[in-house]
């Protein structure tokens, strides 16, 4: 087996990050994991098409700022999205962005329960807006959901299929939760790309073992460097 990378992950929250020892064993055993699905024919590369897009998911500062219970330092993932965004502009992709479309009028779902919205604090009304750092340009669409994956209850499918994408290269966050399900969503119909280093979330577990999932089943997670290079073939 190839040597494991053992370091800390450079974001999350510090209360759900694990124990050295429990990384080292974790990230060896998901190493052996995904030989062993290889070997059963899974996990192989579905490549790029030749009409990729960018869809950043959810990197608004109600997850980013840490003065929110959700929130949780991502200052990589944000700086890691922020390189794929440049080459993508450069290569002319069509980029898009998601953020919650907070209504507290709703009807509440099942899943509300599982997780208490905390938007006391929402002094300045921005909660759900972009971080600046994405440097959103006017000819790139906002998606507001109510669901976990971009493309529930949202144009977001015909707007792809409009556009004749065959792509979709997908960042943001959570890895567990809103890139995993909207990756889900997206394979029915098109490739899907991870940059490994342009997705996190708060928990360490949760995004290690998530991501080990998607790249088997729904996506190519790759390399940031390997995206940036191949948006710039483009």
């Amino acid at each position: 087996m190839e040597n494991i990378n053992c370091d800390p992950l450079p974001f999350g929250s510090e209360d759900l990050q694990m124990s050295e020892s429990l990384r080292i064993e974790l990230r060896r055993h998901l190493a052996d994991l995904k030989e062993k699905y290889l070997q059963r024919g899974w996990g192989t590369r579905m490549g790029w098409g030749t009409r990729p897009a960018v869809i950043v998911i959810d990197l608004a500062n109600y997850w980013l700022r840490n003065s929110v219970a959700t929130g949780s330092t991502l200052d990589s993932v944000v700086e890691a999205t922020v390189s794929v965004l440049d080459a993508a502009r450069r290569a002319g992709c069509p980029i898009l962005f998601t953020t919650l479309d907070w209504d507290p009028a709703f009807p509440e779902t099942p899943q509300n329960r599982k997780l208490k919205w905390d938007v006391s604090d929402d002094g300045e009304g921005d909660l759900f807006e972009l971080d600046d750092r994405l440097n959103r340009q006017p000819d790139e669409m906002i998606i507001r959901k109510r669901f976990a994956s971009a493309f529930k209850g949202t144009a977001l499918s015909e707007i792809l299929a409009s556009l004749d994408i065959d792509t979709l290269v997908v960042c943001g966050v959570s890895t567990s939760h809103c890139v995993y399900a909207t990756c889900r969503d997206a394979v029915d119909s098109m490739r899907v790309i991870v940059p490994e280093e342009a997705v996190g979330e708060r928990c360490e577990v949760m995004h290690t073992v998530n991501l080990l999932d998607m790249d088997i089943d729904i996506a190519d997670v790759t390399p940031l460097e390997e995206v940036l290079a191949q948006l710039a073939a483009l």
